[in-house]
């Protein structure tokens, strides 16, 4: 084997790597990002479920 070769084989042995590293930490990062909590629907304010904070 020649040493073209064999440097190209380390360049794409590397590439593989640094590409399959990539891709867990971005599964990772998708499986644990935080959830926001989702805004009250206006469906849910009209019927009243909803308090005003000056309401007695």
């Amino acid at each position: 084997m020649s040493l073209t070769m064999t440097i190209l084989m380390l360049i794409g042995a590397w590439l593989a790597v640094a590409a399959a590293m990539l891709w867990g930490v971005l599964r990772i990062a998708r499986r644990h990002h935080p959830r926001l909590p989702q805004p009250e629907s206006p469906k849910h304010l009209r019927k009243g479920h909803a308090r005003h904070a000056s309401a007695h």
